[in-house]
């Protein structure tokens, strides 16, 4: 189980002093955030992508970049690479060059994201998005699975010949990872390919996202890769905490209350009981966040949304110091208790390394026996 954060990059103003924090202060933030996630021992930070107010990370592979210089271990991915509009050539070359730059410490989360008019800024139709999705993301495979590429079709200019640059490290694509919180044809293509499915499970009650990442795992055996149970799927969470719950419920209402996305909607009470939000203890986010697997089955990724809604930076350090401190070792072996010996282990370059040398050579002995029987 890879446990990590992912911010989605909002600039918000801190309702208990009246602060809104520069771009620079925000960006300065998620590099310091980043660090402290591989200082506690977690293994994933995630950013997201936004071309809008109040979102500053408009190019993630940049911020990312510079995060896997001051950085040694951690897998560095995006919370969103929008595949609707972004061309997949740029996607190819971005996150191979990434890969190189980080020494394979790199995956990423394709999505259409939720802001409708970006569509027009990147010259394309919101009408088009799931066949945009479906189109983009064959040309990105081909794109990193094969040296020259001749390719035609509805959305982009043809290509001939051509050959994306830098090619994969080790001629390993990143592990793609497609996420979606209501559109089940992106569980299809998640399961057609046999990449990962991430659920961002933050906004809505548990039982619209097991209708979803059931869909995916279902296909997922359909097509092939595995059984049902061994697909490869992450989950959003979000956590505040303090050392009783009367505290943190206390510290965090103000926040809630005005957050951007949810503030003047459903009180902190029903939100919390109805979607992965905990507001508690240490203890209590440890029993909430091993509930989810008895929801969605084994899975390989939980990633928390920690620094949202104008909290200052201080408090979100202090948030992580916590977690990784009193929850991530308990969390960390329950859950490696609890899943089976054939789980589809939580992507890594070196694991899919591992895997292409390990096909090779099965492919290679098949011949071998097949040349033998020839003769």
């Amino acid at each position: 189980m890879q446990f990590g954060v992912f911010s989605v990059s909002d600039i918000t103003r801190d309702p208990t002093t009246g602060k809104v924090p520069t771009e620079k202060e925000r960006i300065d933030a998620i590099v310091a955030i980043a660090k402290k996630v591989e200082e506690i021992g977690m293994d994933v930070f995630a950013l997201g992508e936004h071309h809008n107010r109040p979102f500053f990370s408009s190019s993630p592979t940049t911020t990312l970049a510079f995060i896997a210089a001051q950085t040694e271990r951690i897998i560095l991915s995006t919370a969103t690479t929008l595949i609707t509009t972004n061309d997949p050539v740029k996607i190819a070359e971005d996150f191979a060059m990434l890969q190189h730059l980080s020494n394979g410490r790199v995956d990423l989360v394709l999505g259409r994201g939720n802001t409708g008019p970006v569509y027009p800024w990147f010259g394309k139709n919101i009408q088009d998005s799931v066949n945009l999705t479906v189109e983009n993301y064959s040309l990105l495979r081909k794109l990193w699975d094969e040296d020259v590429v001749n390719w035609e079709g509805r959305y982009r200019t043809p290509l001939q010949n051509f050959t994306s640059t830098p090619r994969p490290l080790d001629d390993v694509a990143p592990f793609v990872w497609h996420g979606s919180i209501r559109t089940p044809q992106v569980a299809e293509i998640a399961a057609y390919y046999g990449d990962g499915f991430f659920a961002n499970n933050i906004f809505w009650p548990k039982e619209h996202y097991q209708q979803l990442i059931g869909l995916y795992r279902e296909r997922y055996e359909h097509y092939g890769h595995g059984r049902a149970d061994q697909a490869v799927v992450g989950l959003g969470g979000q956590f505040y905490m303090a050392k009783n719950s009367q505290d943190a419920v206390r510290e965090f209402r103000p926040y809630f209350d005005n957050a951007p996305v949810y503030g003047h909607g459903p009180s902190l009470e029903d939100f919390t009981s109805q979607t992965p939000l905990t507001v508690g203890s240490p203890q209590e986010v440890i029993e909430k966040t091993l509930t989810f697997q008895e929801y969605f089955g084994d899975y390989q990724r939980q990633l928390f949304l920690v620094d949202h809604a104008g909290l200052p930076l201080k408090t979100v350090l202090n948030q992580l110091d916590m977690f990784g401190e009193h929850v991530l070792p308990t969390l960390r072996k329950e859950m490696e208790a609890r899943a089976p010996k054939d789980l589809t282990p939580a992507p890594t370059h070196a694991g899919l390394v591992a895997a292409r040398n390990a096909k090779l050579a099965a492919q290679g002995a098949e011949r071998s026996e097949g040349d033998d029987r020839g003769h």
